[in-house]
């Protein structure tokens, strides 16, 4: 019923455009050109296999430019506002799946006990181990943590398994506030709903003045205000483009970088040499991020868009740490088992509190040199990205001591100061008609994943690289006279210090069990590759976009059709299709052994020394080896936005 509603309604849109029943008011100009205001409503509808609606989301944007007259000390200043507001229904039309109705009870793997149990009725539980250890150890309230508004983590896109699994909340943290982490996963249904109205002021995307200095010959230019800052020359995958975090729950990795940064305050200073004896053109800038902190947006449990399902285990792990959790496949590696509160999970997001040592600062150098664009660059910045800490405090199931235990799944998230060095280059090469685009960067300080570790992180130097190819090509039996762009990249990454162990289960080649240390690949690339034309004096312009994850094996496509209605009216037809393989298994630290000696293994040789043997499951860490990509496989979309510029 709801997809013939929304089929309807689109047609209804498409023929009123048609038939001119709505006609462009155009961009407001004022008589002397000074201010201009423009803008645009628009309409995204996604339907998603399996699920049905996954975005109704509806945008209003308003972008306001104002010249102001040169005087004697600014040879040129402009103010640029660009104001955004958007409602995404959804979590109304479909809150069975994404609101306040989403999720429900679930049942844990448990083979080595009843089969599957209830989250809260693990096999190995309080109740049944009372008369052997101290009080309560095991076991939490129920009537706190129940079972319902749960999914099981990764759900989505694969059975339980024989690895960890445990209950994720799912519903807008105003409606359940389980799991919800402080200050940065904890969404509330109305900030769902107007992801730009928070207390970020996120509905103000540009708010900036623009000036110039003449500086002799040369020139100083200031740009002050909540802005975006490009650093690359690529696309999808940033290299050296890292000054604005990104808002990946708005569709993935897949959405255009301009509309998925998110803007902060920020002073840029450029002081341009021009034309020089050595250089066709140089300039030098300054950025300074001085905005309070700003973490990516993951994605929440219980929203259409989480990249890697990371927030799904964000908000698992939490709700463990809080309320405590029933864990599937647990002890003995196939028997589910209840934990209490403060015994594993996530304790807290510790989010840099703004000062001066926490704000970010970069430089740039760029010019032309015989033709070739280049850049030099350096930033010191906060990871955008979370890190999981262990090491942290927690309470033994088994003694009721609290203590610091190596080993033990219980974490802080933390985002670490990460230095960047990096460059790119723009080169023509006349013979094959082609551009290639080049950047490197190489950062330190970046922290991953170690069940090597005792406190399951380690750091390590990265480098990052991306080359692309642009070429415009002559296709005649497609079009014989308008040639269509090829455009193809290759990212790389290179862990410098990547660790994988052998473990006594990976060398007693026993199934199920595998190396220990960092899930993420010590080398991998993704390929993309976009091609695109034009019909009817471009109005009309098919493309088809795809990316391949070499070691996750898995790939997207997303073919679309962009109609130029009008000079008002766009319609955009695609899809997003996944292949390939999904979840991949990596040591789990089931067999880690951090309450020794009760948690050992027969393949322990000391019981009382932590340390994984290596049982590997599908949760959490295998998220790591299958990618955004591989971890989207069951997010296939039909994709349809109209828009009306005005």
């Amino acid at each position: 019923m709801l997809n013939k509603a929304l089929r309807a309604g689109t047609a209804v849109l498409c023929l009123t455009a048609l038939e001119g029943g709505w006609q462009p008011a155009g961009a407001y100009t004022s008589e002397d050109g000074s201010l201009e205001i423009a803008g645009f409503v628009e309409n995204r509808t996604f339907l998603r296999r399996g699920v049905g609606l996954s975005k109704f989301e509806n945008t209003l944007q308003l972008e306001v430019t104002k010249d102001f007259r040169p005087s004697s000390f600014f040879s040129a200043f402009t103010f640029n506002g660009v104001f955004r507001a958007r409602y995404d229904g959804v979590y109304d039309l479909n809150d069975k799946d994404f609101g306040k109705n989403a999720g429900g009870s679930i049942m844990l793997a448990s083979p080595g006990g009843s089969g599957f149990t209830p989250h809260g009725m693990g096999d190995i539980t309080g109740g049944t181990l009372d008369p052997i250890l101290p009080g309560n150890a095991f076991g939490f309230d129920t009537g706190v943590n129940p079972n319902d508004g749960l999914i099981v983590l990764g759900e989505p896109l694969h059975d339980q398994g024989t690895g960890v699994a445990f209950g994720v909340p799912v519903r807008p943290c105003n409606v359940d506030g389980r799991g919800c982490l402080p200050g940065y996963l904890d969404f509330d249904a109305s900030e769902l709903r107007f992801p730009d109205f928070n207390d970020r002021i996120d509905a103000v995307r540009e708010f900036y003045i623009d000036a110039t200095i003449p500086v002799g010959a040369r020139e100083l230019g200031i740009r002050l205000g909540r802005q975006q800052i490009v650093w690359g020359r690529t696309d999808l995958f940033r290299v050296l483009d890292v000054i604005n975090p990104v808002d990946f729950s708005r569709n993935n990795i897949y959405d255009e970088l301009e509309d998925i940064r998110i803007p902060l305050w920020m002073l840029q200073l450029e002081y341009r040499f021009g034309a020089t004896q050595t250089f066709d053109d140089l300039n030098f800038s300054v950025v300074w991020n001085f905005d309070k902190f700003r973490p990516a947006n993951l994605g929440q449990a219980g929203t259409p868009n989480i990249i890697l399902d990371a927030g799904s285990f964000f908000r698992g792990m939490k709700n463990c740490w809080d309320n405590g959790c029933t864990v599937a496949n647990f002890a003995g590696g196939n028997t589910a088992t209840d934990f209490g509160p403060g015994q594993i999970g996530i304790r807290r997001a510790v989010l840099p509190e703004w000062a001066i040592d926490n704000t970010q600062i970069g430089a740039k150098l760029e010019g032309v040199y015989g033709g070739v664009g280049f850049s030099l660059n350096y930033l010191t910045y906060l990871s955008q990205l979370p890190s999981l800490r262990g090491g942290i405090p927690a309470t033994n199931s088994f003694t009721g001591e609290t203590a610091v235990w190596p080993f033990l799944i219980a974490f802080d998230i933390a985002f670490p100061r990460i230095h960047l060095f990096g460059g790119s280059a723009d080169l023509y090469f006349d013979s094959i008609k082609s551009v290639v685009r080049v950047e490197v960067a190489y950062t330190t300080g970046e922290e991953f994943a170690n069940t090597a570790r005792p406190r399951l992180f380690s750091e390590s130097d990265v480098i990052r690289y991306v080359i692309g190819w642009d070429r415009d090509t002559f296709i005649p039996f497609l079009n014989p006279t308008k040639a269509f762009l090829f455009s193809a990249q290759i990212f790389g990454q290179h862990i410098l210090n990547h660790e994988l162990i052998d473990t006594p289960g990976s060398l007693a080649g026993i199934p199920s069990f595998t190396k220990a240390g960092i899930p993420d690949w010590k080398d991998n690339w993704i390929a993309t590759l976009l091609i695109k034309g034009w019909y009817k004096q471009n109005r009309i312009s098919p493309q088809i976009i795809a990316a391949y994850d070499f070691r996750a094996k898995a790939a997207a496509i997303a073919p679309s059709v962009d109609w130029l209605i009008s000079d008002a009216w766009r319609l955009v037809i695609g899809a997003n299709f996944k292949v390939g393989k999904g979840a991949r298994t990596f040591d789990d630290c089931r067999s880690c052994n951090p309450f020794p000696p009760f948690t050992a293994t027969p393949l322990h040789a000391d019981a009382f020394m932590p340390g994984s043997v290596g049982l590997a499951g599908l949760e959490p860490l295998g998220r790591f080896r299958a990618g955004p990509i591989g971890m989207a496989q069951k997010e296939d979309e039909i994709q349809i936005s109209l828009r009306y510029r005005f």
